[in-house]
């Protein structure tokens, strides 16, 4: 039995598969380089978690509250007097 599809159809067929393929293998790579990511360190107990997520919602606040500071201009003292406040 001879094939119907003519020669340029088969290479752009191949073609088409193999960007498929490419393209699979990326999205693979790029999901379990996503998800490694997310597994935390090895031997890291329940608590030391908690402590470090603490630590960094902790230190998040700290660096918002500077930044706010900042763009309302109350972190610098006033200039308004030359006596000192205790």
């Amino acid at each position: 039995m001879k094939s119907v599809t003519t020669v340029e159809n088969r290479k752009e067929l191949r073609r088409s598969l193999i960007l498929r393929f490419f393209a699979l293998a990326a999205a693979a790579c790029i999901s379990v380089l996503v998800l490694a990511g997310c597994g935390g360190q090895p031997g890291e107990t329940k608590a030391e978690v908690s402590r470090r997520h603490d630590r960094v919602m902790r230190l998040n606040g700290e660096m918002m509250m500077s930044d706010l500071d900042k763009a309302l201009m109350l972190d610098r003292p006033s200039r308004l007097t030359d006596k000192r406040l205790p």
